[in-house]
């Protein structure tokens, strides 16, 4: 493996370790698109900190035992950069047709338009989340949060560079015109929304922040695995450098959510409390009653699993064939990577009942994505769940069953209800307050969304972390607000 491509340059204005300084035609092409992305960025990004300096973290090299360096930084000038994987030697494509074929360096013709619209799907909503979350820092329950909650919004920036680098670089006028797309949409927008669904939802709180960055980043996570097991190099290289970004996205919704319940927990048991369904008592307390934390649950995880598109799908079999989009993990599964005669069973409704049934493995490769996706979810719930035990509470969290709260796929036309029975449009809008958040339960979470910026102190609802960023004291001035 070459050195030059592990760490990054920093001398030209967009760091890189992908030699742009020797590929003029792309470095201008990307220089014109950089003040385009900076007004979005002080259009959209993070309102009222541009100024703050963060604490945060840079990539300087794409060498796992030690990639990243913290300083202080105003967002603004963060270096954003095109980082891609080290290439592997004589990698070859891990499944389709062209299985064990030299993996592509550039596009072959004829998957052309195909492999354009995965990396603008994966590209939009790299800045769609940002613009999800851009009035977040002024309710920020901490600076450490705050923090968290910055460095995921410059991150998902540079994914949206990592992209926007494949379209310039390999798809021309094209690409140059999808990027400047990119920028142009906007989140919720109702003449230019994102491209997908969960993207264009509100994220009006910090749970819903940490729903978000739990559930639907890990989405992404499951898409960027797929993505980097491509034939074509570049984007696996891209994808697989993205993946260890996205790792601190869920670890903040993971410690989020686990926070949120320790501090509900703690605070029922100081006060007595022993039912935690008696929900005026425990929002007395000024923290989130568990119901409400399960509703939260019960929306991220269903608009999350409509993100997977529909069970049976000819565009993922046709992703895969090709050999653009794999499996997750592709390389360790034990088949033929073809999967010419194997079968995937699917939930599907027949005669208004759910059931599993057999379909060819091949157009069923969004099932399987979603459920490999599902049993990731089921790890954290485990951690929030002992939290609950520990602290004596007979109550658990758990994730609703896929017929539930569907707007794509085989239960979009139906409503059941979390254990997945099947019932009516009326008694659906009679009951769905109880397992989905209602405008109240929304008016409470917002109440106590008040912000709380001095250093080593936490919001009412939510315990501190048990380690700091970068082993950083409890009272670390994550933030420098005046500066």
């Amino acid at each position: 493996m070459n050195m030059n491509i592990m760490n990054v340059d920093y001398s030209t204005k967009i760091p890189n370790n992908v030699n742009l300084a020797e590929d003029r035609q792309v470095l201008k092409a990307l220089e014109g698109w950089h003040p385009g992305y900076m007004d979005w960025w002080s259009d959209m990004g993070p309102e009222g900190f541009q100024e703050s300096l963060v604490y945060l973290r840079t990539a300087y090299s794409v060498d796992p035992r030690g990639w990243a360096k913290f300083d202080y930084v105003r967002m603004p000038e963060y270096r954003w950069g095109i980082l891609l994987a080290p290439q592997e030697e004589n990698r070859v494509v891990p499944f389709g047709e062209h299985y064990r074929e030299p993996a592509w360096q550039e596009v072959p013709g004829e998957y052309r338009a195909m492999l354009r619209r995965l990396i603008v799907i994966q590209g939009d909503t790299e800045p769609a989340s940002v613009e999800q979350q851009r009035h977040l820092g002024k309710t920020a329950p901490s600076l450490y949060d705050m923090r968290n909650l910055f460095q995921v919004n410059v991150e998902e920036g540079r994914h949206l560079w990592a992209m926007v680098y494949l379209l310039q670089k390999y798809f021309g006028r094209d690409g140059r015109e999808e990027a400047d797309d990119l920028l142009r949409r906007r989140s919720g927008d109702a003449d230019a929304p994102r491209m997908l669904g969960a993207f264009n939802e509100a994220t009006p709180d910090w749970l819903s922040f940490f729903m978000f960055t739990y559930f639907t980043d890990r989405d992404g996570k499951m898409q960027l695995h797929s993505l980097a097991q491509s034939g074509f190099d570049p984007l696996s290289r891209t994808c697989r450098f993205m993946l260890t970004e996205e790792a601190h996205h869920m670890f903040v919704g993971e410690t989020g959510i686990t926070r949120v319940v320790q501090r509900t927990c703690d605070a029922m048991r100081e006060a007595g409390i022993t039912d935690p369904t008696d929900i005026a008592k425990v929002r007395a307390l000024g923290v989130i009653d568990l119901p409400t934390i399960q509703k939260k649950l019960n929306l991220h995880y269903t608009l999350s699993l409509d993100l997977f598109g529909s069970e049976v799908s000819t565009n993922a079999a046709n992703a895969f064939n090709t050999g653009i989009k794999g499996r997750y993990h592709e390389t360790q599964i034990d088949d033929d990577h073809q999967l010419k005669n194997s079968t995937y069973p699917v939930l599907k409704l027949i005669n208004g009942e759910i059931k599993l049934v057999d379909e060819p493995a091949l157009t069923a490769l969004n099932m399987r994505l979603r459920d490999d996706y599902s049993q990731d979810c089921v790890k954290g719930m485990l951690r929030w769940n002992k939290v609950i035990s520990t602290a004596g509470y007979q109550f658990q969290l758990k994730l609703p069953n896929v017929a539930f709260h569907r707007h794509i796929g085989e239960f979009k036309d139906v409503h059941a209800t979390p254990d997945g029975i099947l019932i009516d449009d009326a008694t659906w809008a009679k009951r769905k307050d109880e397992w989905l958040p209602s405008t109240a339960d929304g008016d409470f979470i917002t109440s106590l969304m008040q912000p709380v910026t001095e250093q080593g102190k936490f919001a009412s609802w939510i315990s501190p972390p048990k380690v700091g960023i970068d082993n950083k004291p409890g009272d670390f001035e994550y933030v420098k607000i005046e500066s």
